[in-house]
């Protein structure tokens, strides 16, 4: 959007667009979220940053009122694969305060120097203030909403110590850490967990996320239920316990860690399993504009694209899931759990999460004498869990969807289907299409539209970039959870569906 357009927003204070831009105020030396309750501002006051930490480089600090740190993520991280939309998802699941820049730039594959310079010119503030942007975003987020000592929050936040974490709020919200807290509504925690709100975009399908997760739920490591999900995570400071739960309003996470600095980790990882951060308004008016798709959209609004916890586990389950039902896939997964992944002690209120996902390492040692079916399908399982587990395959949130495609589709047994279901579920994806998916050409049918993979690809591609939530209607359509190609199209070479 260009100024105007901005300016638009702000002065019909348009709650949908907070956290995609940030508006600062000259003449008050504040920045405020797009639907900021205050007067709206002159023309010539106001710079309009893309994020809140540009804004604070600028000069500026968080309105009191407005608390634009308090609001959904951006959806552009996802819509954009550019070098600076890539490293937004890796600063926001911790990256920089595991790695420091130089391990975020080179999971990116460039130098630290690029990187910054990238970052500076498309977002207004290099890696090291976006990263602090986002500690004191959940800081914040703590502070309101638990009862923990600050000490616990600064760590938790990922500061490196009390000093700086005081003087990173002082400057950012121009308020001690006391005062922040005395603003909030706090809940009690016992030591190690807590429980925090999650804002996301309105309208919401929270039944439609919760009701994917449910069939596919591994037993001892899920439990999903019409309006909850739990499971067990390993993060980089331990095994984590989480559940996440939707009051009709609400989404509220619950979650026991053996580290309180695994909490943005975690909390990053929840907000893309729930497809938190998008733009549903934009995503519906797309695809309504389509008359076919106008009756889906108005009956199921929100639509959200599960997201994954873990990388290398979607891709796990979905070579596992190729060319059988979802039933069938969750028992395979439930063997290979049972067989190969690490037990836990029974701990707090989901003492029946007793597991984590197998890593790599777990199948590769393991995984033959578990699973069961086609030779070829255990084949590539084993393939790919040897090559992550050796490092000579890597996967994750900051991979540009062509170079991980063409990766994943260079592995014998590995085809288009399931590399593009990966780039959607990992990457969050928004623009993937299936049209060799069963479901997805049953889902057209019912709809009207063409059925076959040519003529439904062409009907698809007016609908760009939001092809992953074509699916998903389509899915639903078709009253089916989506299945794989047929065994002639899931190939081990890659190639073009026909």
């Amino acid at each position: 959007m260009d100024f105007t357009e901005r300016y638009r927003v702000i002065q019909a204070k348009d709650s949908r667009f907070d956290g995609q831009f940030i508006t600062a105020v000259r003449s008050t030396g504040i920045y405020c979220r797009p639907s900021c309750p205050a007067r709206t501002p002159k023309p010539e006051n106001v710079t309009f940053y893309a994020t809140s930490a540009a804004a604070h480089e600028a000069g500026y600090r968080a309105c009191k009122r407005c608390l634009p740190e308090a609001v959904p993520g951006t959806p552009a991280w996802n819509l954009r694969n550019d070098l600076a939309s890539r490293a937004m998802r890796l600063i926001g699941d911790g990256v920089v305060e595991r790695e420091g820049v130089p391990g975020l730039a080179g999971r990116l594959g460039y130098s630290s120097r690029h990187l910054t310079r990238v970052l500076h010119d498309e977002l207004g503030a290099g890696p090291l203030a976006l990263s602090r942007a986002h500690r004191a975003q959940t800081a914040r987020t703590l502070l309101t909403s638990t009862d923990l000592p600050v000490a616990d929050i600064a760590f938790a936040a990922g500061f490196a110590s009390i000093r700086q974490f005081n003087d990173t709020i002082a400057e950012v919200f121009e308020l001690t850490p006391g005062q922040i807290r005395s603003r909030g509504s706090r809940r009690s925690s016992a030591p190690g967990s807590l429980s925090l709100s999650l804002p996301f975009r309105a309208p919401f399908d929270a039944a439609g996320v919760f009701g994917w997760l449910a069939p596919r739920a591994v037993s001892g490591v899920e439990i999903a239920a019409a309006d909850s999900y739990a499971r067990t995570l390993q993060l980089p400071g331990g095994p984590a316990r989480f559940e996440v739960r939707f009051d009709g309003s609400a989404l509220r996470l619950d979650a026991e860690l053996t580290h309180l600095g695994d909490l943005p980790v975690l909390t990053s990882r929840v907000r893309r399993l729930f497809d938190l951060d998008a733009d549903p308004v934009a995503v519906d008016t797309a695809l309504s504009a389509d008359p076919a798709l106008a009756p889906r959209v108005a009956a199921v609004p929100g639509i959200r694209l599960p997201g994954a916890v873990d990388a290398e586990e979607m891709l796990f389950r979905a070579i596992v899931g190729q060319q059988i039902t979802v039933a069938a896939a969750r028992t395979q997964l439930n063997r290979l759990a049972a067989a190969c992944s690490t037990d836990l002690e029974p701990s707090g209120a989901r003492r029946e999460l007793t597991r984590l996902f197998p890593t790599a390492a777990q199948i590769a040692a393991t995984g033959r004498d578990v699973l069961v079916g086609p030779r070829a399908k255990i084949d590539t399982v084993m393939r790919v869990a040897e090559a992550l587990a050796a490092g000579e395959l890597s996967l994750g949130l900051g991979d540009d969807p062509a170079g991980q495609h063409a990766r994943l589709t260079a592995i014998a047994g590995i085809g288009d289907w399931t590399a593009g279901y990966v780039g959607m579920r990992v990457l969050g994806n928004p623009d993937v299409f299936l049209p060799g998916d069963v479901a997805v050409r049953s889902g057209a049918r019912a709809l009207g539209l063409p059925a076959d993979p040519r003529p439904l690809t062409v009907y698809a591609a007016g609908l760009s970039p939001w092809r992953s939530y074509l699916c998903l209607h389509l899915w639903r359509a078709a009253g089916l959870p989506p299945t794989t190609l047929p065994p002639a199209q899931q190939a081990p070479i890659p190639q073009e569906i026909p």
